[in-house]
């Protein structure tokens, strides 16, 4: 089986990985961070912005991969701080579509850049 590598203008890698893999049915998405892909940066602002910024990612990501949210069947959030998880969870509401797919959230002690939030997805290209 051929894999796909996933690229986008507005994510970027960090390190010797890809942002997503396409394998199949199988979309893989890496874990994204809230990183404008323009300037190699963190966004500026707190867990609102930098979990809109991820999803900005993941979104151009899934459009190059061909699919959507809809396609999406497992999430894992990775958070420095369980106490924000309101917030972020009410973003990821407004960005994931029912039935919603399945979830781990997990408390981390740091992620890469100093990032609050991390988010990657296993994506089903027969799931709409």
């Amino acid at each position: 089986m051929a894999k796909t590598v996933l690229t986008s203008t507005t994510a970027k890698a960090i390190g010797p990985y890809s942002l997503g893999i396409g394998a199949g049915d199988y979309v893989f998405l890496s874990g994204q961070i809230p990183l404008d892909g323009a300037t190699g940066k963190l966004v500026d602002g707190g867990i609102e912005a930098q979990t809109e910024q991820v999803f900005r990612n993941i979104t151009a990501l899934l459009d190059n991969a061909g699919v959507t949210m809809d396609h999406v069947v497992k999430a894992t959030v990775f958070m420095t701080d369980l106490k924000e998880f309101a917030t972020m969870n009410g973003i990821y509401e407004k960005h994931v579509t029912t039935p919603y797919p399945a979830r781990s959230t997990i408390q981390v002690a740091g992620l890469p850049m100093g990032a609050k939030v991390e988010i990657e997805m296993i994506v089903w290209r027969g799931a709409k």
